[in-house]
Formats: C-alpha cells, structure tokens, sequence
C-alpha cells in the first residue's frame, strides 16, 4: 500500500469519509480479507482499556482565599494531599489514604477510601472538605483554611498521571501455602487462582508495540474526555524480549497521561479499594492509531492468540525481583478462564474490563467518524527498543557517615 501521512487521514475525518474500526473490529476484517487489502481499506484503529492505575493523580489550583494563604499541607476529604507547589497549587495521588486509616494493622485491611475515591466524588460534582495549614508570611499571612470546593469553583484540576497503560503486563499467581494479597488482587494458595489486568488485543501498546504511532502529543480519550500523552511513563522499560511482531512479552512501555478533569466523567475514573493492598484509580484510555502503512497495519490487527504474558509467583519472585517466570500464556488462554502452570489447570480472572475497554474504543471510533477527533503527530517519539532503556533497581546504600 502506498504511505499514508496522519495530515491525510485527518483530511478524511474532516470530509466524513475516514474508514475508522475498533482493534477488535480490524482482526476480523484481517482475517477476512487479508492484511495487505485490509490496511489498504483502514485509516484508522481505535484501541481501549479500562483499569485500576495506581500511577495517577490531580493537580489543583483551589484558588486564593481571605487573606491568602501559602499552604504546607493540606488535606481533601482528611485524606493528605503534596502541599509542596505553590501557595495554593497542590498534587493529590490517586494511592493516598487517611491518616487514621488503619490501613494493615487489621491484616487484610480493606482501604475504604483514599485519593482514587476524592478523584471520582470531585468529578461526579460532590463538595470536597478542603483543610489547609500555612507557616504565614507577609504576604500569605493566613494559617489555616477549611472550606468545601468542588469541580465548578476551583480554577483548574488537571489529571496527570505519571503511569499509565502498562504495555503488556505479569499474571499473577501464588506458590505459598497462604492467601495473599496483592495490587493484583486476592492470591489463594498453591495455585489457587490466577490474575491479569491487561485488555490484550484492545490494549493501546499492544496494538502499536514499537511506538510508531503514539508519543509526546498524542491525543487521546482520557477519563471520558479529550487528553494528550504528555511523555513516556515512569518505569517505561522497552529493552525487553518481544515476539516477531515487536509484541514485548513482559512489561515494557509506559505512558504518563495528562487531561482536563472538568471534561472528564465519573463513568470513565473510578476509585478502587484493594483488599490488602491499598487504593487505586480505574482509568479508562483510548488511543487511536493512523494506518500509515502496512506493517502498522499488520501490528493492530495482532490478536489474543499471538500476544503472550508471563506467569509469575507474588509470594516470593515479585516482591524479591527474582526474574523467573512459570509460564508463558496467550490472552486468548487467559480469557478463555483457564490456564496452565506448572501442571495444574488455574482459574483465571481479569483486574480490567475487556466490556468498558471496548466500549472506550467504540466511542472513540465514533468521535472520528462524526469529525469530533482529528489525530495529532507526536512531536517527541517514544523510547523504543533500540534505545536499550531499561527500569533500574533501587541500589541501597548507607548513608555517608564521616569517621571521626
């Protein structure tokens, strides 16, 4: 097929004749008709996925009271927000808890709320308990503020999440002899069960694994509305072992999100409590991806049978960063309610929705064939695997000591 240019296909979206398909749309049509006709017909795939992402949060200006005030810290809902930004900016993360929680000390704890749930009531409209204290200065000589805000009195809240929408991801399982419980759910002994939470064939990297389409710029469905790929995530990790695809068989890219929560709905950014574990955000993304060419083409059309994870022990190789693996499985195996480890069938269950992660793709679909959504260039490509970058252990050191 000849080179598409993404200043074409929006041509296309502006005229209404853009020939746009979900990524579990395209690998029917591939099938069908055959990779080279197929992406010669495709302008477009929209991708999906819906998920807790713990690696998220807001960032709020509530505004200057009075007098005003320079916050030090500063509480929503009495759960603790980053007062550390300017006198009235603050960063709340979507992992935080009360102070009071009693978090594990009543081993599982059950994480009711926590900075996930304050993201969800603030943009489903609810009034938010604002407690702030201040050191005082000459100029922001307030000490203390304690107010109610809510998404339509504040000057702005953005989403801004450093980590989201891991390419590809580990099943978890558990070879102790007790339950456990883990960011990747409850854990029944001796291989009792099997956890993943990844959309496989809907799933944004996995649909375009080398990074040809998304970086810096991206637009994007983020949280219901319209957000952008502001860089690559923390812990972005492409020097990894792929398949002949380019399909990293173990975690790999990262994206860090950012949007206007005020566009945003409730539907789309839900807080998650985590027996155990903690509290989390279930964010939903979407992420569409210009057919440029076939090999592109080839890559998103890639199905649950020819994407693999890998199995990995939660009660010792996970929290010891021990690098073995029990098993390689496909999504099409994991969906399928059952696997295979280490000679034993394993019931599996799935932390993300494949239901909403379609939907989210559905949806994206539809804003660009109604000419709602045009496509952005990346300004910035994202690390890929020739850049070797890999994650790094934290090396622990003592702190320096002088001998005297």
């Amino acid at each position: 097929m000849r080179e598409r240019t993404i200043e074409e296909i929006n041509e296309k979206i502006k005229k209404g004749t853009v020939v746009v398909l979900t990524a579990e749309e395209v690998i029917e049509m591939a099938k069908e008709e055959g990779y080279a006709k197929a992406a010669e017909k495709v302008d477009v795939v929209t991708t999906g996925t819906f998920g807790p992402m713990c690696s998220s949060g807001i960032i709020i200006n509530f505004g200057h009271p009075v007098p005003r005030i320079k916050k030090s810290r500063v509480w929503l809902n009495d759960v603790p927000a980053y007062g550390g930004l300017a006198a009235v900016d603050l960063y709340l993360g979507a992992t935080a808890i009360p102070e009071n929680d009693p978090a594990n000390t009543n081993y599982p704890g059950e994480f009711k709320y926590g900075g996930g749930h304050v993201i969800e009531d603030l943009v489903s409209g609810k009034d938010i308990l604002l407690y702030a204290e201040g050191y005082g200065t000459d100029c922001y000589p307030r000490k203390e503020l304690e107010t109610y805000i809510n998404i339509n009195t504040i000057n702005e809240v953005i989403l801004f999440n450093p980590r989201n929408c891991y390419q590809n991801y580990n099943v978890a399982v558990n070879l102790s002899n007790r339950t456990i419980y883990t960011y990747m759910g409850v854990l029944k002994p001796n291989l009792g069960n099997a956890n993943y939470c990844s959309a496989g064939q809907l799933s944004p990297l996995l649909k375009d694994p080398l990074y040809e389409t998304i970086g810096v710029g991206t637009r994007i469905f983020l949280g219901g509305g319209i957000g952008y790929v502001a860089w690559w995530g923390t812990q972005h990790s492409p020097a990894v072992p792929r398949n002949e695809l380019g399909i990293p068989k173990v975690p790999a890219g990262t994206l860090a999100l950012i949007g206007d929560l005020k566009q945003m709905s409730p539907k789309w950014l839900r807080g998650a409590s985590i027996r155990g574990y903690g509290v989390s955000l279930a964010v939903g993304v979407g992420i569409p991806i210009p057919i440029l060419n076939e090999e592109i083409f080839r890559r998103a059309s890639a199905s649950d049978e020819e994407i693999t994870a890998p199995v990995v022990d939660y009660s010792d190789a996970y929290p010891n960063r021990k690098s073995e693996i029990l098993a390689e499985v496909t999504y099409a195996q994991l969906k399928s309610g059952e696997i295979e480890v280490l000679g034993k069938k394993v019931p599996t269950a799935s932390l993300s929705s494949y239901y909403k992660a379609k939907e989210i793709a559905t949806i994206l679909k539809n804003w660009i064939k109604e000419g709602k959504f045009l496509l952005t260039k990346p300004v910035e490509p994202l690390p890929g695997p020739e850049s070797g970058m890999k994650t790094k252990p934290c090396e622990i050191r003592k702190p320096y000591t002088e001998e005297l």
